[in-house]
């Protein structure tokens, strides 16, 4: 999954808790070698510094930023430090965090207005308090400011008011059924007293000393690693450890061999074939689960030749996905199958398949292709108006299934007449540059759903396709622009009731499946590889906030 965030973040909206619990808990039978699962039994030690492995580094680290596109600057930092109204359970159930002191009053109005009530316990780590004025400074930073990620949910706030600076009070000028992923996960709370009349941007970008959570930041050293240490002030449960550090190996062979030689206790690694060789070793728990993240060929929706549905259409019949699934996932999660929709089984209740109907056609292809003004040259490549049918992929460097889903795809699409070729990039600048100013054709990677929440307009919408016109700000990426699309998946943000969000839901992927706005490929898997020989406490998935996210809870053993 860890590719790019969600930024709407947390529990979806009047979606129930127990869903999430039993559509992808940790209830789900895992893969785990012997000497796996939580340490919880060892005696907690005081002290000690425990190295990771992160397969990414961040572009920057101010995560309203639309720089801050992927998943690993939370799970190494934003996580740790940014204060959220709510918190995320192992088994996906979600709680009110220690910032604030009962669940959010919610009033459906109209108008609607939701009342976060905060601990004064909570302090900033300079030790000033946390108020409702940087409740108001985090919303109008993401409704006014430039270059911001993703507004979803904060433009339908109208005011929100800090008169009593234990008392935030969200009042929305439209109704927004995801009203719990605000102030949530991603974004977090700003420190309004150390950032306002500046510029956020500068301030955070390249790593800030403040912290709202039990960690703060030692260094962050650009291409190798990101050090925390404990927040003295935090008023919450405070570390165990004396310092986390996460190395950077952005190379997966590189990764596993430094799990396997000891350079790191632990990693977060994307699904590979050669993932299996860790499962034997020796005090390592290696575990698998299925998430709500997923993963699709994206398509530049402006970029030629990809700014024609039927050809956008062919390459979906030209593409054999079940063949890439199986092949790539199957050694790891032997079930896995591929998905037929902009979200996974996992969310059984809207779940659906309209991309079923796109399964290998060549005759299809054809016909589509030969619709729209296309003919075959003497080298079996497409070709319309003296340009041909060639198409540049992209997607994390040093990946290596994901190199090798290209070149299957590179044959696949070859035999139907178009020609694929790959420029890769490392992750910081796929997803903090190239694919947010959109220059791009295709690209391979994965979707970190935040929740059970169904809505993805903050994706697809055209009003969330960056420009100048809106401070290039917003996720939709691939430049989708459709006015079925555009109404029913805004409309599923403000519909309330959830019986009528399921239909809305079900016509939206509907909507994408007809233009075939991009393609989806699988249920990313969520994939632990642990040393319980040196980790004590809590090795569990977190499809939200990464398997760290409880790292003051864990202890070093050696």
């Amino acid at each position: 999954m860890r590719d790019i965030k969600k930024a709407r973040t947390l529990a979806g909206a009047l979606v129930a808790l127990s869903l999430v619990a039993a559509a992808c808990g940790s209830s789900k039978k895992s893969n785990s070698a012997a000497g796996g699962g939580t340490t919880t039994t060892a005696p907690v030690k005081q002290g000690g510094d425990l190295v990771f492995g992160a397969e990414q580094e961040p572009d920057c680290a101010d995560w309203m930023g639309s720089c801050a596109g992927a998943s690993w600057g939370q799970y190494t930092f934003g996580a740790q430090t940014m204060p959220r109204t709510f918190d995320i359970n192992p088994d996906s159930t979600y709680k009110v965090s220690d910032l604030l002191t009962e669940e959010p009053k919610l009033e459906q109005g109209p108008p609607q207005k939701v009342t976060y009530k905060i601990n004064p316990k909570a302090v900033w780590s300079d030790g000033q308090p946390i108020t409702s004025t940087d409740f108001k400074y985090t919303w109008d930073q993401v409704v006014n400011g430039k270059d911001i990620y993703d507004t979803t949910g904060f433009k339908d706030i109208a005011t929100v008011d800090d008169t009593d600076p234990h008392t935030a009070v969200v009042t929305f000028k439209n109704n927004f059924a995801a009203w719990r992923d605000l102030f949530g996960g991603f974004f977090g709370i700003f420190p309004s007293h150390l950032l306002a009349g500046k510029d956020r941007d500068a301030e955070m970008k390249d790593g800030y000393k403040f912290s709202g959570g039990p960690w703060m930041l030692d260094h962050w050293t650009k291409g190798q690693e990101i050090k925390l240490v404990p927040n003295p002030a935090y008023w919450g449960k405070k570390p165990n450890l004396s310092s986390i550090t996460w190395k950077f190996i952005t190379d997966t062979a590189a990764e596993q061999q430094a799990y396997k030689t000891g350079q790191v206790s632990m990693i977060y690694p994307q699904a590979q074939l050669e993932l299996t060789q860790l499962k034997g070793l020796p005090d390592t728990k290696f575990d698998v689960n299925t998430s709500l993240s997923y993963e699709a060929i994206w398509m530049n929706n402006e970029k030629f030749p990809l700014d024609s549905v039927k050809v956008r259409q062919a390459l979906a019949y030209a593409t054999d996905r079940n063949a890439i699934v199986q092949q790539l996932f199957g050694p790891v999660q032997p079930d896995i199958k591929p998905i037929d929709a902009f979200i996974t089984p996992a969310n059984k209740d809207f779940y659906s398949d309209p991309f079923s109907v796109y399964k290998k056609d060549l005759t299809k292809v054809n016909d589509l292709m030969t619709a729209d003004g296309w003919t075959k040259g003497g080298d079996g490549v497409w070709a319309k108006g003296g340009k041909p049918a060639a198409i540049v992929m992209r997607t994390t460097a040093g990946n290596k299934r994901r190199e090798l889903t290209e070149q299957i795809l590179q044959s696949q699409w070859k035999e139907a007449g178009f020609n694929l070729t790959f420029d890769n990039q490392k992750s910081g600048t796929l997803f903090g540059q190239t694919l947010p100013k959109g220059d791009f054709q295709a690209a391979i990677y994965a979707q970190v759903p935040s929740s059970a929440d169904p809505g993805i307009c903050t994706t697809f919408c055209s009003s969330n396709i960056p420009t100048a016109a809106n401070n290039n700000t917003g996720n939709n990426w691939t430049r989708t622009k459709d006015a079925k699309v555009d109404s029913t998946w805004d409309a599923v943000d403000k519909e309330l009731d959830n019986g009528k969000r399921k239909d809305l839901v079900k016509q939206g992927h509907q909507a994408l499946a007809d233009i075939v706005s991009s393609l989806p490929l699988d249920p990313f898997p969520d994939v632990i590889v642990a040393n319980t020989r040196l980790i004590g406490g809590p090795i569990d998935h977190n499809f939200v906030f990464g398997p760290w996210v409880n790292a003051n809870d864990m202890f070093f053993k050696g």
